[in-house]
């Protein structure tokens, strides 16, 4: 296993973390954690050098927590660093930040949590936390030891980014989404960049984008991956990118079954700033250059768009149907966007056409969220 120092800690992270969003199933219910397996890869990721567990509050449907506070027993909690989340969406009053880290510090069976996040802050639970002083929380919490640092998990715009890292000064970490396909969504590499140079460790979530990475590609894709000198697993590909990067300190992996385990402890073994060729760089760009190409609607999900007036989620919406093409899988697509509560389904435009006046890139998008719904929309 290869370690990198932590931001501005004293302590060197495992460049693979293991993330336990996705853990092994029985009857492919997300509901059912297959318990027994889960212990045993985490604890064969700890025995094999893996020294950062992630996980969080909703992940499971609450089970994931209980699974890793079983799979930590018997010494293994002292092995590693444990980071899990606040669920800042369920958060109502001040004192909802002690009664779930509380009930987690509990399903952990543990008396603290060397990392807590802020789950999933964006322009609504961002300003719903702070102005229940949430980091006057955080300090307390600290300062009896419950807490080791305070992080946050990201899921918004660049610019909200930066104001967030700007906000405090006592922040550890950051979690973001990056990975060769998503340079530029989100907090994307600027993102990247300036919480490190800001003294933040970086800690990558979806370096495999939920597995999509690892999946077939479409044809032309595939003829340039062949097209390399040397022949990597996809999911090595997509993981050795991500730690070609000096300022990611960890890589969070959500892996499902034990083969998958062992093929990322193998990429994390030849891990390394600078490791990969400029030609393979080159085929990398090619890939992402090849998908782009693939891509139906060009939305970069900037979210000047947003809010619609009619609650369309339209990012969310495209998002779903570019993947969908992408990949061949509409299957999938419509799985993930049905669970868009029904008001904020693209039925519900009333073409009103405030979105393509704001619209940076030109899209034509009462259009595409038509085509949208009638390929993803319930029957």
């Amino acid at each position: 296993m290869k370690y990198r120092r932590l931001g501005k800690t004293d302590w060197d992270v495992s460049v693979l973390g293991f993330g336990a969003m996705r853990l092994p199933t029985l009857d492919n219910d997300p509901l059912k954690v297959n318990e027994p397996l889960a212990i045993e890869m985490i604890r064969h990721g700890i025995d094999q050098g893996i020294n950062y567990v992630d996980t969080a509050y909703p992940y499971h449907g609450g089970q994931s927590e209980v699974v890793v506070g079983k799979a930590l027993q018997d010494g293994y909690r002292d092995k590693i660093r444990l980071a899990t989340k606040q669920p800042c969406w369920l958060v109502e009053k001040t004192d909802d930040f002690d009664k779930f880290l509380n009930e987690q510090l509990k399903k952990l069976q543990t008396d603290h949590i060397d990392f807590y996040l802020l789950h999933t802050l964006n322009r609504t639970f961002w300003p719903k936390v702070r102005d229940l002083d949430v980091l006057e929380w955080a300090e307390k919490a600290i300062a009896d030891g419950r807490i080791g640092h305070l992080g946050f998990s990201f899921h918004d715009d660049l610019e909200l980014f930066k104001e967030i890292v700007d906000s405090y000064d006592k922040w550890t970490l950051s979690q973001i989404q990056y990975n060769f396909l998503d340079v530029e969504f989100q907090a994307g590499r600027q993102g990247m960049k300036y919480a490190h140079d800001k003294g933040l460790a970086v800690v990558v979530m979806e370096p495999i984008r939920g597995g999509q990475i690892a999946q077939k590609p479409p044809e032309a894709v595939a003829k340039i991956w062949a097209s390399a000198k040397v022949q990597r697993a996809l999911p090595d590909w997509a993981l050795q990118w991500v730690w070609n990067h000096p300022e990611i300190s960890v890589a969070l992996s959500g892996m499902t079954d034990m083969h998958q385990l062992d093929e990322n402890l193998a990429s994390a073994d030849q891990s390394g700033v600078g490791s990969l060729s400029k030609e393979e760089l080159s085929i990398i760009d090619k890939v992402r250059e090849e998908f782009t190409k693939l891509c139906p609607v060009p939305c970069t999900g900037c979210r000047y768009c947003m809010p619609c007036p009619n609650g369309v989620d339209i990012p969310y919406t495209f998002l779903m149907y570019n993947e969908a093409i992408m990949y061949d899988n509409p299957r999938k697509g419509q799985l993930f966007y049905q669970r868009l509560p029904a008001e904020n389904q693209a039925d519900k435009c009333v073409e009103c056409f405030e979105c393509e006046d704001a619209c940076p890139q030109q899209i034509s998008i009462v259009q595409w969220l038509k085509k949208a719904h009638d390929l993803l929309g319930p029957e």
